[in-house]
């Protein structure tokens, strides 16, 4: 009898220490429905196939987690916002960082914080928080809220524009070997002549690798800075093991105890060296972002 009041208490708290996980939220994109791989969760590290709860499971121990996006993919911010929700039931808080703020409207985040402590939500949201309008509100209005009525800090980890056009003028330096290799500079070099649909003058390219770098380097900064366990949501690329963030956490000494997410599309694999997990989802409506640039024939 002894024995069994025992397994019954260790089982009892066993479930009280795993509270459930929030329900997922339903795909919105219409691209990539019938695919194979659509809501596939891979931990890249052994091939091996996770439910939702084991990959929170294998996330809630980073002291560093970065969570990569594709900014206009509606399904990526609904799964971030269901991640932190999940996370917060495995474990203490910590800091939220977010790509999308400048450390000059940090002093509005925690104006807007400290109200909504007090339950005095701004009657304008973006407006209190200077919220900047090539980030589109109705994409990260949700997550925003959610985070702003944790008890966790909401972090700026970008370059104020002021600093992105000292760096475009001026170039930094940017020491340690990791983030200075010439693999890494020239594959993030194709990336932004792609994002540019190729029509950048190759003389501005040298300032636009600066500035990506440079931001890279600040997000690694502001979470050495940040408490831990430190989120930080933020482009694919930025996040990315061979490329982004963590190359510049290790040239700072702090490469242990980070996982990166990324969250992916179907039909764009990643592979182990980019992250150590992915997340399939459906993709937004195909758009050529391109066909307003190109010269008209």
């Amino acid at each position: 009898m002894r024995i069994l009041l025992l397994l019954c208490l260790t089982l009892l708290a066993a479930c009280q220490s795993s509270p459930p996980l929030p329900p997922l939220p339903q795909w919105q994109g219409p691209e990539g429905r019938g695919h194979a791989e659509l809501g596939a969760i891979v931990d890249l590290r052994s091939g091996e196939r996770l439910t939702p709860a084991q990959l929170v499971e294998r996330l809630a121990p980073a002291r560093r987690l970065l969570v990569g996006e594709r900014h206009d993919n509606a399904d990526h911010h609904a799964l971030q916002l269901w991640l932190l929700r999940a996370l917060e039931r495995r474990r203490a808080p910590g800091s939220l960082l977010l790509e999308m703020l400048e450390p000059d409207q940090q002093a509005s985040v925690d104006a807007v914080r400290a109200r909504v402590a007090r339950s005095q939500w701004p009657a304008d949201l973006p407006a209190a928080l200077a919220w900047q309008k090539g980030w589109d509100w109705q994409q990260y209005g949700a997550l925003v809220r959610h985070a702003l009525a944790r008890p966790e800090p909401l972090l700026a980890a970008n370059l104020t524009r002021a600093e992105v056009m000292r760096v475009y003028r001026e170039g930094a330096p940017l020491p340690g070997a990791s983030a200075g290799a010439a693999a890494v500079r020239e594959a993030l070099l194709g990336q932004i002549r792609e994002a540019h649909c190729d029509l950048l003058p190759p003389g501005q390219l040298p300032a636009m690798l600066a500035v990506q770098q440079q931001r890279d380097r600040r997000m690694a900064e502001r979470l050495l800075a940040a408490p831990t366990p430190a989120v930080l949501l933020a482009g694919g690329y930025h996040v990315r093991r061979d490329l982004g963030v963590p190359l510049h956490l290790a040239d700072l000494g702090a490469g242990g105890g980070v996982l990166v997410l990324q969250l992916a599309e179907v039909g764009q694999p990643v592979g182990a060296d980019q992250a150590d997990f992915v997340w399939y989802t459906p993709a937004p409506p195909p758009q050529d972002h391109c066909a307003g640039l190109r010269p008209a024939r």
